[in-house]
């Protein structure tokens, strides 16, 4: 059985309630319920912060896991410590992004993980982690 493994970062553990124009209604255990549901041959394990350490001490502890997909928030353009670490890992992971980062704000166009990660989806909703385990899973 492949072992993916979902990281958030920063203030994504308010999915449902923040932003709702942003974000959409749907907090993220729910719909990790229906993902387990869609692939029951793979172990998806959860995981959020809103530190980056505890961001950093979770992915080193499994980066021999099948894949990761990682969606650092607020992160992605503030730390290099994140695309260190991704850049120590020996597991691919794929950058995720609920919004579409260059419809927004010039800031957020700048991501310092992508350069790490093997592939970034943006924009397409929280079916982008769906898309990021098809990859990861193929």
């Amino acid at each position: 059985m492949k072992k993916i493994i979902i990281v958030n970062g920063v203030n994504l553990g308010e999915l449902g309630s923040r932003e709702v124009d942003v974000y959409g209604h749907t907090d993220f255990h729910t719909y990790l319920n229906l993902l387990k549901q869609r692939y029951p041959e793979i172990e998806l394990l959860y995981f959020q912060s809103n530190k980056v350490d505890e961001l950093v001490d979770f992915m080193l502890q499994h980066k021999f896991c099948d894949g990761m997909i990682l969606n650092p928030g607020a992160f992605t353009h503030t730390s290099i410590i994140l695309a260190d670490t991704i850049a120590a890992m020996p597991a691919k992971v794929v950058e995720v992004h609920i919004s579409n980062l260059f419809g927004r704000e010039n800031f957020r166009k700048n991501s310092f993980i992508a350069s790490k990660c093997c592939g970034s989806i943006s924009g397409f909703g929280l079916f982008g982690y769906e898309m990021a385990i098809n990859y990861l899973t193929h």
